[in-house]
């Protein structure tokens, strides 16, 4: 997600300095679905201030820290950000995971050591599934659907792929992981309503 899509986002809550707007990424959890490298928060403000994205509004001195700059969104930082949440609302979305590389190796690997892996990575899962269940249950009282649709989206998600390794998990424990298996395949075939 684009970086000055969250911080534009943000401003429209209310004037903030670059340090809020990194406490409100860490407190909403922002971090798993945006990459913010270390300096780059203040340069797209610094980027967004010379497209008169956003305007200073105030400069905070106290003694025992550094002066904080406190900007607001524009009347164009809000055709923009408008603009950005579009493209990002339309984006193709990639299924890029580390399992689907190595799974295509399967072959390669003693199938108990990888059924073991496959149970461990199954125990993993449950547990974040577990942690995003409370997260949801934590949020629901205080939160709008639209903000709470990524959680129910990362739960879906969860679901959905301890249903897969379970599936993964017992190939490779029975020995089929890289078989050719026609039983297997319409198993899936029927869960998935493929036929």
């Amino acid at each position: 997600m684009s970086v000055k899509l969250v911080i534009l986002g943000l401003l429209l809550e209310g004037d903030k300095h670059p340090y809020e707007v990194q406490q409100i990424i860490h407190d909403r959890q922002m971090q798993h679905y945006i990459k913010l490298a270390s300096g780059s928060l203040y340069y797209a403000f610094e980027t967004l201030e010379q497209k008169q994205f956003v305007k200073v509004v105030d400069v905070i001195r106290d003694n025992s820290r550094p002066e904080r700059t406190v900007y607001s969104i524009t009347d164009s930082g809000r055709r923009e950000f408008e603009k950005l949440y579009f493209q990002q609302l339309m984006k193709k979305e990639h299924m890029e995971r580390p399992i689907f590389a190595v799974l295509s190796f399967a072959g390669y690997i003693d199938q108990e050591k990888l059924s073991q892996a496959l149970l461990r990575k199954k125990e993993d899962t449950a547990a974040y599934l577990d942690k995003m269940k409370k997260l949801y249950k934590f949020l629901k009282p205080d939160k709008s659907v639209a903000n709470l649709a990524v959680v129910m989206r990362v739960i879906l998600h969860l679901k959905t792929e301890l249903l897969w390794l379970d599936r993964l998990q017992q190939a490779a424990e029975n020995g089929e992981l890289t078989k050719n298996n026609t039983e297997y395949f319409t198993q899936v075939e029927e869960f998935l309503d493929l036929m």
